[in-house]
């Protein structure tokens, strides 16, 4: 588990009411001096505002501003997340060349926002304003005077102003009245910080789910199978679908399910975000509980007969807490599951929640434990033995990999 950092500033309209916000690396771990620890770290924050926080909780129903580094923008990052939510801000430090405006240009013909960051009119930077939808003007960069000439230069062309590092109110009235549409700045909010814990991911699961989602034959049963075989993954998943960008058509019952929601295009998208956020951790008993824990569920409801498909989230879905250090009440509410999977794993209600219940007892060997259904006793201890044995030769290579 690792702490992440990021920043939030507001961007407002010319009537103060919020229009978007700013999302700011604010962590440690790159330096952003570097051109590889820029690119780094936007791609960082972009893993952190869709897998971890998530958009609805972080920017509600407004854009995220979420700023590109050449690199980026030579791999087509932008591409990975939906253009209706977020804002493709071009740094100003971007080096810009043919191949910078194709790929900029290709972003706003598929119909993603563009903002200039940081704008000068230099040369170099003429063409982008044939399709930019956005220009941040810096004005503590120059005179206001200075400012003033910029936005009289820009007028002809079909453009979003954003007056960025504002600080007095005198500012802000100026601003507007020469035709600035959106402000940012002290004045109106400095940047707040939100922070919490980041779920690792291991690196080959998600390599191996890549692969497999990119074959041309692939199924959602074999993608499900991949995910399923990891909590922090599947996590991700039902949090990322829980997004504002999903019109959900009901409750969400299992991991296929889920994918099935998605599409496969979607689908193809998650994983690439999630590629991005892939950290090499190691499994740690808590998760290999876990684990186990869903797999005897699952096996319990084959032997019983019963529709298997969701009891291995439910079982999965119990350890959530122990994982990521919070409530397992407040952890289930940020996923679009259904009310029977709910109650199941918080309260052991109905066929699966008994289920979860008896296999708990089970690995805590509670003393006078009754036998779960019609299952003889000699069956279910071979079924524990058989999860054990699954996390050995399947999982724990797959993690440790």
């Amino acid at each position: 588990m690792t702490d992440f950092l990021i920043g939030r500033q507001q961007i407002l309209d010319r009537q103060l009411n919020t229009f978007a916000y700013e999302i700011l690396f604010r962590g440690t771990d790159f330096d952003l001096n570097l051109k590889d620890g820029a690119a780094n770290a936007t791609k960082q924050v972009i893993s952190d505002t869709l897998l971890e926080i998530g958009l609805n909780d972080l920017v509600g129903p407004h854009k995220a501003f979420i700023n590109f580094t050449t690199q980026n923008i030579l791999d087509k990052v932008p591409l990975h997340l939906p253009k209706d939510r977020i804002v493709v801000e071009v740094l100003e430090s971007v080096a810009v060349d043919a191949e910078i405006v194709a790929n900029l240009r290709e972003l706003s013909q598929l119909g993603y926002t563009l903002a200039l960051d940081d704008f000068v009119l230099a040369p170099e930077w003429l063409p982008l304003l044939e399709f930019a939808d956005i220009i941040k003007i810096d004005v503590m960069a120059d005179t206001l005077e200075a400012t003033r000439t910029l936005i009289d230069q820009l007028r002809p062309y079909n453009l979003t102003l954003l007056a960025e590092k504002v600080e007095t109110h005198s500012q802000f009235e100026t601003l507007r009245d020469w035709g600035c549409q959106l402000f940012q700045g002290f004045f109106f909010s400095k940047p707040n910080l939100v922070e919490g814990k980041r779920l690792g991911v291991s690196q080959t699961a998600t390599l191996q789910l890549l692969a497999t989602v990119n074959k041309p034959d692939v199924s959602f049963a074999e993608i499900s199978g991949i995910i399923s075989q990891d909590v922090s993954m599947s996590f991700k998943l039902l949090h990322y679908l829980n997004s504002a960008f999903f019109a959900l058509p009901q409750k969400i019952e299992s991991i296929q399910h889920a994918l099935v929601c998605l599409g496969l295009v979607e689908i193809k998208r998650w994983i690439n975000i999630l590629t991005l956020s892939a950290l090499s951790d190691k499994p740690s008993s808590v998760l290999q509980n876990v684990l186990i824990r869903a797999k005897m569920c699952e096996l319990l409801a084959k032997e019983a007969k019963d529709d298997s498909e969701h009891y291995f989230l439910i079982g999965m879905l119990s350890g959530l807490d122990s994982l990521m250090d919070s409530p397992l009440p407040k952890l289930l509410e940020q996923l679009p599951l259904a009310q029977e999977i709910n109650d199941a794993v918080l309260h052991h209600r109905g066929p699966a929640g008994e289920a979860l219940k008896f296999c708990i007892a089970y690995e805590r060997w509670e003393p006078g434990l009754s036998a779960y259904r019609n299952i003889a006793p000699e069956r279910i201890a071979n079924i524990y033995l058989e999860s054990i044995d699954w996390w050995a030769t399947h999982i724990s290579p797959l993690l440790a990999g």
